[in-house]
């Protein structure tokens, strides 16, 4: 990755932050009014210049304001976002959704997607080793300005359907990390356009499979990866009785 200033990384965080929220191309000016950038909006026009030209920005056809690329939500995934920590009541809140389905897989993680999905307003996954798909939140992206395209659900739903899809999706990560975030490519070449996924994969002596949430690239993560991160260890424990 290119070395960016101090001033291009706070620009940066604050631009993606800004369009997490708002789904909505972001100015110079807004940058300048809502958040506490040392810099004034001429500079913050040229630093947006600066990294549309480096590849973590780009410009929406008719529109004065910038989105990050991939590579620029990557870059903030990795480097620049810090998980919220969950607080001790919405941990107890998440385990007592699903603490009375423990006892058998099948129930316990139809329970789990279905409150993964209304903690993450997103689209809730979970898989098997025996090849099991759990999904709910469909209505959930139906919510997001990404999602009004056609082409972009249809696409989404379509790769859902098929048995194995999700699957090799999950299966082609490498890495030792817990919890896993797949951005643009990533995704592989059926998930092609503006989405994004956080998974974590949960083990236990007779059982393994993944838990995540899929939606638009611009997830809300500092929030998202904590509560799958969660729901995993808890899968994992639960595991140990199935």
């Amino acid at each position: 990755m290119h070395d960016l200033t101090q001033r291009q990384v706070e620009i940066l965080k604050s631009l993606i932050e800004e369009y997490i929220e708002t789904a909505e191309p972001v100015g110079s000016e807004t940058l300048e009014k809502k958040h506490n950038l040392s810099a004034s909006p001429a500079t913050i026009r040229n630093e947006m210049v600066k990294l549309t030209d480096l590849g973590y920005l780009k410009k929406p056809h008719a529109s004065a304001g910038r989105v990050p690329t991939s590579e620029g939500m990557q870059f903030y995934v990795k480097q620049l976002m810090r998980e919220k920590e969950l607080s001790v009541v919405e941990e107890v809140a998440m385990r007592e959704k699903v603490w009375d389905y423990r006892e058998r897989s099948d129930r316990f993680l139809r329970a789990l997607v279905k409150s993964l999905a209304d903690r993450t307003k997103a689209l809730a996954i979970a898989t098997t080793e025996d090849g099991d798909v759990y999904i709910s939140g469909y209505a959930n992206i139906l919510d997001m300005p990404e999602f009004f395209d056609i082409d972009v659900t249809k696409n989404l739903l379509e790769t859902l359907d098929e048995l194995g899809v999700i699957q090799s999706i999950f299966a082609g990560v490498i890495g030792d990390e817990t919890i896993h975030i797949l951005l643009g490519d990533e995704l592989g070449p059926r998930l092609k356009g503006p989405y994004g996924c956080v998974f974590a994969n949960y083990k236990s002596p007779k059982h393994a499979g993944e838990i995540g949430v899929i939606g638009p690239s611009r997830l809300n993560y500092t929030n998202i990866v904590p509560t799958v991160r969660y729901f995993g260890d808890l899968t994992s424990e639960i595991a140990l009785g199935w």
